[in-house]
Formats: C-alpha cells, structure tokens, sequence
C-alpha cells in the first residue's frame, strides 16, 4: 500500500472519526459538569435560607434580650409574674 494511500486515509477517515468520538465524549463531559453545578448551586441556596432563618431566629431573641437589658426592671417583673400567672392556670380551664 502506497504511503500516499495510507496519509489519504488517516486523513480524510482517522481524524474526523477521531473529532466526532472526542467531541462526544467532551459534550457528554460538559452535561456532568452542568448537571453538578446545579446541583451545587441548589444545596448552597438551601443552605442559605436555613441560615437566614436561624439568623432571624437569633436576632427575635437578641432584640427581646435588648428590651430586658434596657428596661427599668418594674415592667419585666410585671411580665414574668403575668406569665407565672398564666403557667397556673390549668389548660382548658378559663373560668375562673
């Protein structure tokens, strides 16, 4: 077989069937890598919102601290005592 022959063929055969597989093969690597990060994407937004929650969450109780730490005292004492009133109070049993 003449090396013309051969060069011809690797040519006009090897490469584009060497391109084709290669280029299959990287799309298909593309599509994994899209796939995991969205799926990245989405955990960190979850992520995200439970710390925003928890946050809110630590921030209700930093501004109920704040009251207590600011007030005069007389109208914290009022309202722990209205509580203990409220803990005696049997459930169900509003009549009194």
């Amino acid at each position: 077989m003449p090396t013309s022959m051969l060069i011809f063929f690797v040519i006009v055969v090897g490469i584009p069937v060497i391109g084709g597989i290669g280029m299959g093969a990287f799309q298909r690597w593309l599509q994994h890598k899209e796939k995991m990060s969205q799926l990245i994407a989405d955990k960190t937004a979850e992520r995200a919102a439970q710390y925003a929650s928890h946050v809110e969450r630590l921030e209700a109780r930093v501004r109920v601290l704040e009251q207590i730490a600011t007030d005069g005292g007389a109208e914290t004492a009022a309202q722990i005592e209205a509580l203990r009133d409220q803990a005696r109070i049997p459930a169900g049993d509003t009549a009194q």
